[in-house]
């Protein structure tokens, strides 16, 4: 029997404390349900605890668990179930090792429902901050094929390489993002401290000033003395896309601007591909049926465009079709030369080894792209900075090229 403080409310309204035994905290919540309170915080209580840290962990909220810490529960979790320890003596192992107050806090919720009788699975997603509708659909699959310890070895393999994909992918646009600031910046600059500078001697030629040039003294009044509104205005805007994205047809619209973008659309269709193929292959692999495995790996394509691509290929699957022939029609996301790859694999039984090969190619083409773009994208940003600057300086300059005729 293990011990539990609880503090609940009584029908009366009044807040009351105390301790009981029970064998879970399942059973601990019953018990005071069956006097007549309504409980609001149970939590085992362990000798040497200060109330310090017992109150630490009851304010904790599953959504503040790192993603370091589900990863180590990941790996740990396969570790044991792969070495005969039963799902709820691992979790109750887990739980009392957990360092982070948070990850202690979600491990015990888990525990509970495990041991109350609720599968791993949907126990997980109750914490949809933690673990995403991928993680939970694998292991939901793994639960119901009998190998869930191999599934949540591959979860964690799985999340290791999308973390260092991932991390390509923003180590790639940090520097065109340092120079968008960097321009950024300077035009700022030359607006609101070069500009006002000229504007005491070309004030007294008025409208006889070039074009360019009043539109520029024009844009260095507004930005002085209302930058506070159109900076106000330039946020409005930006929270007013992200809620447009937000929505089903917002996102799609967004989606479709990108993969028509040149090079930019060939670097997601490529990323989508290959965690489409290292999904499905994983998952065949570890020995979930195929149109399972379709469906959890549609989910981790993570661009609804091209996700809708393969909703298609699931009926047609479904109906009987082959894989390669059913994916032959999204030659966007699945190119001429992977569908019949994966006719081949098909054909000789190797579809799960095909795929994860052709994941590690593409990720190494996806490697060079990137950094194609990125070599690309320098030169146009530094053209384009140059290009602004240049006109607000040759802007500034002309009036005094041009001195004479406007004295005339």
């Amino acid at each position: 029997m293990t011990t539990f403080a609880y503090t609940a409310i009584g029908r009366d309204g009044r807040q009351s404390s105390g301790t009981l035994s029970a064998d879970t905290r399942t059973a601990a919540i019953s018990q005071v349900i069956s006097q007549g309170l309504h409980p609001v915080v149970i939590n085992e209580k362990k000798p040497g605890k200060d109330s310090a840290a017992a109150r630490a962990l009851i304010v904790a909220k599953p959504g503040r668990v790192p993603q370091k810490a589900v990863e180590s529960f990941t790996r740990e979790l396969a570790n044991l179930l792969a070495g005969g320890v039963p799902l709820a003596r691992a979790m109750g192992l887990l739980r009392r090792e957990a360092s982070n107050p948070a990850a202690r806090y979600l491990w015990t919720q888990i525990h509970d429902d495990v041991v109350g009788g609720t599968a791993l699975a949907e126990a997980m997603a109750k914490f949809p901050q933690t673990f995403s509708s991928v993680y939970v659909a694998m292991v939901r699959a793994g639960e119901a094929g009998g190998f869930l310890d191999l599934v949540l070895s591959q979860i964690s393999e799985f999340r290791t390489r999308e973390k260092d994909l991932k991390g390509k992918v923003k180590g790639a646009l940090v520097y065109p993002c340092m120079l968008a600031i960097l321009a950024t910046g300077v035009v700022i600059f030359l607006l609101t401290f070069f500009i006002p500078q000229f504007q005491g001697i070309f004030k007294q030629f008025g409208s006889n000033l070039p074009g360019i040039t009043q539109f520029i003294i024009w844009s260095s009044d507004l930005l002085k003395h209302y930058g506070l509104f159109v900076g106000a205005g330039v946020i409005a805007v930006g929270v007013g896309l992200q809620r447009a994205v937000r929505t089903d047809v917002g996102r799609r619209r967004m989606e479709q601007t990108i993969l028509a973008t040149p090079l930019l659309g060939q670097v997601i269709a490529h990323f989508a591909l290959v965690r489409f193929a290292r999904m499905l292959g994983t998952l065949i692999g570890a020995g979930v049926p195929l149109v399972s495995s379709l469906k959890v790996a549609r989910e981790a394509i993570g661009n609804q465009t091209l996700s809708d691509t393969v909703l298609h290929a699931i009926e047609e699957v479904q109906r009987g079709s082959s894989l390669s022939k059913s994916l032959a029609d999204s030659p966007r996301l699945f190119p001429p030369s992977v569908v019949e790859t994966i006719a081949v694999a098909e054909e000789t039984g190797r579809l799960d080894k095909e795929l994860v090969r052709l994941a590690q190619s593409y990720e190494g083409d996806l490697d060079r792209q990137l950094r194609m773009l990125v070599s690309v994208a320098e030169p146009l940003l530094l053209f384009v900075m140059a290009g602004i600057v240049g006109t607000i300086v040759i802007g500034m300059l002309l009036p005094v090229f041009t001195l004479q005729d406007l004295i005339k």
